[in-house]
């Protein structure tokens, strides 16, 4: 300790033109009081006294004291001291709210002509003979009541789920973005590639990782049931397998689907249901909340496992990684590899465990996961 003194005081009055060490000094002396403190050129560190039964409390306090004034505490345990790291927050540019308006009014246009295109009965654009036909009002009244309306109902209240648990836990966070793609891949369509909420502060605890990580795909498992239950009720039509053919696309199914399927509607023996667009967002609905459960980087998925496990989330991410490489998820296991990454960063406090609830939570989104996923989502039928 005594060998960095002359380093803290050579360098005091450099780093004080950017930091406000007494507002920081009062601020985390008042909570947690320190013996000692280092300061570097990007970052202060206050080697402190905790009191481990209010330290999960009273760090949250601190962190949000100092967010206001545009500081980022982090908390370590390293060579038996606990040091309170505080750097300056990066520097973000505010982005418009018309930026989010605009991409729901683009993905409301893409899905409602997804929607159009399945009541008309075909799944691109490529099977139309007259593309004018996708834009008549009686198919395009469909294709949003049916279709649209379904599938973001699903999307809407899972990103909600996110946005306001990350407010309760005081993490300054976006509006989601939807993400808007026409139906122009051939076959298959959903108008789509889902939404995402951008966070402005890194998680502060494992509760609050855990929270809003089970929050959004919660929310829209909940959303997904029932819209899935009223799409296979109102799914009417059967196809016999012997008219399936010509390498046409049939959907799998996951453990819940078949059993809502078995438990909601009869389906005559040697027959395919051929899905409603409702049925249909449901499917969907359902899919993507099995994909945002897998234990990887930053989906929600890794959140709850990085929350449970710590660094032996990575662990998890890897075994997804291989079952999904001997299924039908070959590229989105090399997509989480090479974009997503399987490990997960801390949050700013990383000690403590769970409480019986969020355990109870943690077994409830595995079962979800477990039933939701699809080892073949899309199968080709020769």
């Amino acid at each position: 300790m005594n060998n960095s003194w002359s380093f803290r005081v050579n360098n005091y009055n450099a780093i004080n033109e950017t930091f406000d060490v007494d507002f920081l000094k009062q601020e985390i002396g008042s909570r947690f009081p320190f013996y000692d403190m280092k300061i570097m050129d990007k970052a202060i560190l206050f080697f402190c006294t905790l009191d481990h039964h209010q330290m999960t409390h009273q760090f949250d306090e601190i962190r949000r004291a100092l967010s206001v004034k545009g500081y980022i505490p982090f908390l370590r345990h390293e060579r038996g001291e606990h040091i309170i790291y505080v750097m300056k927050k990066p520097k973000k540019k505010e982005k418009s709210i018309w930026i989010n308006i605009a991409l729901l009014i683009g993905v409301i246009i893409t899905t409602t002509i997804t929607g159009s295109l399945l009541h008309i009965g075909v799944n691109d654009l490529y099977s139309l003979a007259d593309l004018s036909t996708v834009l008549l009002p009686d198919n395009l009244i469909n294709g949003i009541v049916f279709f649209s309306l379904p599938l973001l109902s699903i999307l809407f209240v899972h990103e909600m789920g996110h946005y306001f648990i990350s407010k309760k836990h005081g993490i300054q966070t976006s509006l989601p973005f939807f993400i808007p793609i026409p139906p122009i891949l051939p076959g298959f369509n959903i108008g789509t590639f889902g939404a995402l909420i951008s966070s402005n502060d890194p998680m502060p605890n494992k509760k609050a990782l855990f929270d809003v990580g089970i929050s959004g795909p919660l929310a829209g498992f909940i959303v997904a049931i029932p819209v899935t239950i009223i799409g296979l009720i109102t799914s009417a039509t059967y196809i016999p397998e012997s008219m399936i053919g010509g390498e046409e696309l049939v959907l799998g199914n996951s453990i819940l689907f078949s059993i809502l399927t078995q438990l909601f509607i009869t389906i005559p023996e040697g027959f395919y249901i051929d899905l409603n667009p409702i049925a249909f967002a449901g499917w969907i609905g359902l899919l993507i909340t099995s994909i945002n459960l897998l234990p990887a980087g930053q989906l929600d998925g890794g959140h709850i496992f990085r929350a449970v496990f710590g660094d032996k989330q990575k662990y998890a991410s890897w075994i997804a990684i291989f079952i999904m490489i001997f299924t039908g998820w070959i590229f989105f296991a090399f997509l989480i590899i090479l974009v997503i990454g399987t490990s997960h960063p801390p949050p700013l406090y990383d000690e403590g465990s769970l409480d019986i609830k969020r355990k109870i939570l943690f077994i409830v989104a595995v079962l979800i996961l477990i039933i939701c996923f699809i080892p073949d989502p899309i199968m080709l039928m020769n």
